[in-house]
């Protein structure tokens, strides 16, 4: 891949190109939900440790604009899988989307609301009185009436404006609110990379803890290339855990790249990341699988919350599947592939 560049401010990229395929591999393409930020290291370390050649794939990653253009693209056959919002596919799939979850990387919720450590917000009570950001139609916009219930606090106790994605951090820095609605691994990062550091107040220590990001394929995939789909499933899954246990290989890998951060940005990214790799309950020790009860919270948080309509007929069945990963336990050793 060529070097990306990244400006930290804008969280953005300007120019993409993937490797040249080598001989008898199979060209892939993965889209993730955003432009590339360091909590997408692992797909770069999972590309440059040789988790994907291992099992024959050439896997081009390309940047997102939303978790809900992601999943377009996947269900259109723009690209092979998507990791995308569970959310955002969730209310695709109520719209007559043909996608499917079949691994999930992110088994817990980075929603957070973050504040600057100099602002002297150091919990939820804090906010009472202050201004906080958000995006017009996104889902933590629509959730934040819970979060505030399950902080206790009362919904006229917080100021809230709306903004757009790329003028909240620049208008927390401006001091133009107080605090941004924002996924901790994303936004904690990419304040660090300017200098600033973070109080993170995240939702799930209010017992608002979901299903995060996963790969998303296409129905027609899983019906025509079911083996496709496992391969690349458990190059994804070593891959991902691979660098999780390799932070510093995995920092490098990612700003060959991604310039604009610091390696150190990047490694505490990744734990942060990486701490969202396990569910609870049930499948706390199988990386990547998925339970019909978490799977039903989700559809009920996106019929109360999120729009999506009561009518509609879409079961957890249609949502997700198990059928097409090994699930990774805990004390499993994951090895690079020798080169």
């Amino acid at each position: 891949m060529k070097k990306l560049l990244v400006a930290p401010l804008l969280l953005s990229v300007v120019g993409l190109a993937a490797c040249a395929p080598e001989d008898g591999l199979d060209d892939f393409n993965l889209m993730v939900d955003v432009a590339y930020l360091p909590k997408h290291a692992p797909f770069f370390a999972a590309e440059a440790q040789g988790f994907f050649e291992e099992e024959g794939f050439d896997v081009s990653l390309m940047p997102g604009s939303g978790s809900t253009n992601t999943v377009t693209s996947v269900e259109t056959g723009r690209v092979d899988a998507g990791w995308a919002d569970f959310g955002a596919t969730i209310l695709s799939q109520g719209k007559g989307a043909h996608v499917k979850q079949v691994n999930l990387l992110q088994a817990r919720s980075a929603y957070a609301t973050i504040a600057l450590e100099s602002s002297g917000i150091e919990s939820w009570e804090d906010m009472k009185g202050k201004t906080v950001a958000t995006e017009g139609a996104g889902a933590m916009t629509a959730m934040w009436p819970l979060a505030i219930e399950r902080s206790g606090l009362k919904e006229e106790d917080v100021n809230v404006v709306h903004a757009a994605g790329e003028s909240k951090i620049p208008g927390l820095l401006a001091d133009r609110w107080d605090a941004n609605l924002a996924l901790y691994v994303s936004d904690e990062p990419a304040l660090m990379a300017l200098g600033e550091k973070a109080t993170i107040l995240k939702w799930s220590d209010v017992g608002i803890d979901l299903y995060g990001n996963g790969i998303v394929v296409s129905d027609d995939a899983l019906a025509n290339e079911p083996e496709r789909v496992k391969k690349f499933n458990r190059a994804m899954q070593k891959g991902f855990l691979w660098a999780c246990e390799n932070p510093e290989q995995t920092a490098e890998d990612f700003t060959k790249e991604v310039q604009g951060y610091e390696a150190d940005t990047v490694t505490y990214a990744l734990k942060s990341q990486c701490g969202l790799n396990w569910a609870t309950g049930d499948a706390d020790d199988q990386f990547g699988t998925m339970s019909d009860d978490g799977v039903q919270q989700m559809l009920t948080v996106a019929t109360d919350f999120l729009g999506l309509e009561d009518s509609t007929e879409l079961t957890v069945d249609d949502i997700y599947s198990n059928d097409y990963i090994d699930p990774i336990r805990h004390d499993e050793d994951v090895a690079a592939p020798t080169k």
